[in-house]
């Protein structure tokens, strides 16, 4: 039985930004996506969410990067705590 993750993690939430390139369908960011996560032994997500995450992506960008996340709290916008977000490890499956 494949792993499922409930939350994905942040490399591949980049990675879903830079293989897509809004022009190929869905299913093909998709086959991607879990490629690049085989080969780097994370998880597999689902293609639900990542086409959720495409949409999202497409829509408004993806996630902030450690610059932004930087800048909103040096301006008070997140709390400290945001920062140490970015130096957590991906979830463990197991």
């Amino acid at each position: 039985m494949p792993d499922s993750a409930p939350r994905i993690a942040a490399t591949l939430l980049a990675a879903i930004e830079q293989l897509d390139d809004g022009a190929a369908p869905i299913a093909e960011v998709y086959r991607r996506v879990a490629a690049f996560a085989g080969g780097a032994g994370l998880s597999r997500p689902s293609y639900e969410r990542v086409r959720v995450l495409v949409h999202e992506h497409r829509r408004r960008g993806l996630a902030p990067t450690a610059g932004k996340i930087l800048l909103d709290v040096a301006l008070k916008r997140r709390p400290p705590h945001a920062v140490l977000e970015l130096l957590e490890p991906p979830d463990d499956p197991k």
